[in-house]
């Protein structure tokens, strides 16, 4: 019954998607909009429904929007297909690619466990430790990689102590601190997830303007700070440690460190090379484009035999760069096409006119939304409407790009946001319940957080209102 549910649901959500695209299709133009506009937003709307409803996958929904605008005429194939040679799309690429190398040399595995082991002297700090390394090494990695890299160590951990699932508070109170570590770290960088690439890909598209790793990670570190900070206390508050001992744990990490062995040289290796991208990308990344800086990282790698094509084949989710592709297309299409002005005209947002308020509405609908649709899909659709809405009302669309991105990385709540809650789930110390409440409570102090970092501290890095 399940099943036969299941499939009824997708043909309904498909044909009805597909009805509504001919039905916009054959509306007269309106005001304001051109034919070309017209068709754009029939093919935005076509994607928002199958990105929300996930029928079908993202990057699925991607090479439709990529197939339809020549045909309907809206934009050229050259100049279609010539938008998978963005930037954006090469430097994620890289970055992949670099992280596979760490994955798989074992030093990040190391790295975790030598770490882990510094704060292993009592429960508290054990749960400080998990939820640092997860946010700091997703400031470098992609969260998701950075999720199933600990998933194992802290299960390793939970077995050692003994804790129950459902029953234990540490072991929620654990699991909940790598995945929202995770999250948080993910927002801080260009390197954690896939949306700040897809965003600025977008921005630089649609209005030739961009923004540097650094400014980038200034604008966003101090969110990060204090959502980490009520991410520790809110755990510690809500799931009361009833561990005394930990040391089990701490015996299990100095066995598996010793297993481990020595370092290898591929290890120390893909350390310095990874050392010496990241200062490259803070550095040099405006000079020389941070694209061109992780591919000539990856050059090295496979020059010097640190990372083997079979093995990039399968860490890299290829997905993703149709993803990519397809969004950065659609924000141009509907741009070029003026069918964003008229989205912005006819929508209640254009008629707000302080850029402050205007900001706390966009990062809070990003923020919310992101439980819904995978983060990537909330860029996708949200970008080329408040991109609009900055041109339009003269804002400075850095703001807003940022008011999308950061927001819609932090998904504390549902698996449908990141793999990491996800995996998180998968544990079975954690439910939707257990999220729910302290999920909601960290979801509003972020949300204050990014707001008030927004008005009183952006404006000192130079990005002005």
């Amino acid at each position: 019954m399940k099943s036969l549910y299941s499939k009824s649901y997708r043909y309904i959500v498909i044909t009805s998607a597909f009805s509504l695209f001919a039905f916009i299709l054959c509306l007269p133009v309106s005001e304001g909009l051109t034919g070309d506009g017209k068709k754009a937003l029939a093919i935005f709307v076509l994607c928002v429904v199958f990105w929300v409803s996930h029928v079908i996958p993202l990057m699925i929904t991607s090479l439709l929007a990529i197939i339809l605008f020549p045909l309907l005429g809206v934009m050229s194939a050259d100049k279609v297909y010539s938008l998978f040679g963005n930037q954006a799309v090469f430097f994620i690429l890289g970055s992949f690619i670099l992280a596979s190398s760490v994955i798989r040399t074992g030093l990040s595995y190391r790295l975790a466990l030598v770490f882990l082991r510094w704060f292993g002297s009592s429960p508290k700090l054990l749960l400080l430790g998990v939820m640092i390394f997860s946010a700091f090494f997703s400031f470098w990695m992609s969260e998701h990689a950075v999720a199933a890299l600990m998933f194992p160590i802290v299960i390793a951990i939970a077995e050692s102590l003994e804790l129950k699932p459902v029953e234990s508070n540490y072991g929620k109170a654990l699991f909940l601190a790598m995945a929202w570590g995770c999250v948080v770290g993910g927002v801080a960088t260009f390197l954690g997830g896939a949306r700040a690439p897809l965003a600025v890909g977008i921005l630089l598209d649609t209005t030739g303007e961009t923004v540097s790793f650094v400014t980038w990670t200034l604008a966003t570190l101090p969110t990060v700070f204090m959502t980490l900070f009520i991410v520790y206390w809110l755990l510690i508050f809500l799931y009361p440690v009833e561990v005394q001992d930990i040391g089990k744990a701490r015996k299990l990490l100095f066995n598996r460190i010793v297993c481990a062995g020595k370092a290898k040289r591929k290890e120390w290796f893909v350390g310095i090379l990874m050392v010496a991208t990241i200062f490259s990308w803070i550095c040099f990344g405006e000079k020389y484009g941070l694209a061109n800086i992780a591919l000539v990282a990856v050059v090295v790698a496979f020059v010097f035999k640190l990372l083997k094509w079979k093995e990039v084949e399968e860490d890299v989710n290829w997905g993703l760069i149709l993803m990519y592709g397809g969004a950065i297309c659609l924000g141009l299409a509907l741009g070029e096409t003026g069918a964003t002005k008229w989205l912005v005209d006819i929508t209640p947002l254009g008629s707000v006119k302080s850029p402050f308020i205007l900001i706390m509405i966009i990062s809070f609908i990003a923020i919310f939304l992101t439980e819904a649709i995978s983060n990537t899909a909330v860029v996708a659709l949200m970008m080329p409407i408040t991109i609009g809405l900055a041109i339009d009302l003269s804002i400075n669309p850095l703001i807003t790009t940022l008011a999308v991105t950061v927001p819609s990385g932090l998904a504390f709540i549902l698996p449908m946001g990141t793999p990491a809650m996800a995996i998180t789930y998968s544990s079975g110390f954690v439910g939707p319940r257990n999220a729910l409440l302290s999920g909601m409570i960290l979801k509003i102090s972020a949300w204050i957080f990014f707001v008030i970092f927004a008005y009183f501290y952006w404006p000192i890095l130079g990005i002005t209102w």
